[in-house]
């Protein structure tokens, strides 16, 4: 096969190991990416600006040739308390109906992100995970958490609907129609036992050991068939809205494009040798 024109691969490849955030920290370690709710005094809350850089950042990841996985967690105790009560709450109160819907719309505008980077995101859940926050996670790909996590969908507490960013449509997928509606007409904490009992969470582990543990899953993941994963996720959320006929022809269209991949044949290659494949995402 020929190599893209070079056109073709400036407009559409990227790397994002060198990109410098300025509303959390991000780093790239040999193909996981990590990002870091930074702002422990407050619990992580999110503001106007990192919703945004956070959704172009997700945004950008599907042109990213050097990041095979991220990983989202947050700095000190706690993974995330949701939109910072000060700085987004407070500003909100008195806008006119077109600037709310600005700001709803952006929310969901990292959801969507979030689904639609072909990279598997894995949330690393401690402490309060609350609001926005338990959307961020919700959004992720795969839950590592902790006993003492605290998961709550508040926004029923705060006069709002429980129906945010996606939740009344992601989260009965995750832990069942029942559970999803008692956790958001309610607004309780969720705990991390009950977080993995339901399904919520993947993985249960020691607070000390969270992010090592979000990581090396991450790193299995990276040293996998990322082409593939990418065509997983992507059939994952794509087949919700699909009857059964149409999803096994949709996953036929995608076996198909990944048995032209080198991963592929460098699969078939390594069994026939008795060695571990090594994947190169192509």
């Amino acid at each position: 096969m020929t190599d893209p024109h070079p056109a073709l691969l400036a407009g559409n490849r990227t790397t994002l190991a060198g990109y410098l955030a300025e509303h959390f920290r991000w780093e790239v370690d040999d193909g996981v990416g990590t990002i870091t709710l930074d702002r422990p005094e407050r619990k992580n809350p999110l503001t106007f600006e990192s919703y945004a850089e956070l959704r172009d950042l997700f945004r950008s990841l599907a042109h990213a040739t050097d990041v095979s996985v991220v990983v989202v967690h947050g700095a000190a105790e706690n993974f995330c308390s949701g939109g910072d009560v000060h700085d987004i709450i407070g500003p909100l109160i008195g806008l006119r109906a077109p600037d709310l819907l600005m700001f709803t719309r952006m929310t969901g505008d990292l959801v969507k992100a979030v689904r639609a980077c072909p990279q598997p995101v894995i949330a690393a859940v401690d402490g309060v995970c609350a609001g926005a926050g338990a959307i961020l996670a919700m959004a992720a790909d795969l839950r590592v958490g902790t006993a003492r996590s605290a998961t709550a969908f508040l926004f029923t507490r705060v006069g709002l609907a429980g129906c945010d960013m996606g939740a009344c449509a992601m989260l009965p997928r995750i832990i069942g129609q029942g559970r999803a509606a008692e956790l958001l007409y309610t607004g309780r904490v969720m705990n991390g036992d009950e977080a993995y009992a339901w399904g919520f969470f993947n993985e249960l582990t020691e607070p000390e050991l969270l992010l090592d543990a979000a990581r090396s899953l991450a790193r299995r993941l990276a040293d996998g068939p990322t082409f593939a994963h990418g065509m997983t996720k992507t059939m994952l959320h794509q087949e919700w809205s699909m009857t059964i006929e149409q999803a096994v022809e949709a996953e036929a269209q995608a076996q198909a494009l990944c048995m032209l991949t080198e991963d592929f044949t460098r699969a078939y290659e390594a069994f026939a040798a008795k060695r571990r494949p090594v994947f190169e995402g192509n």
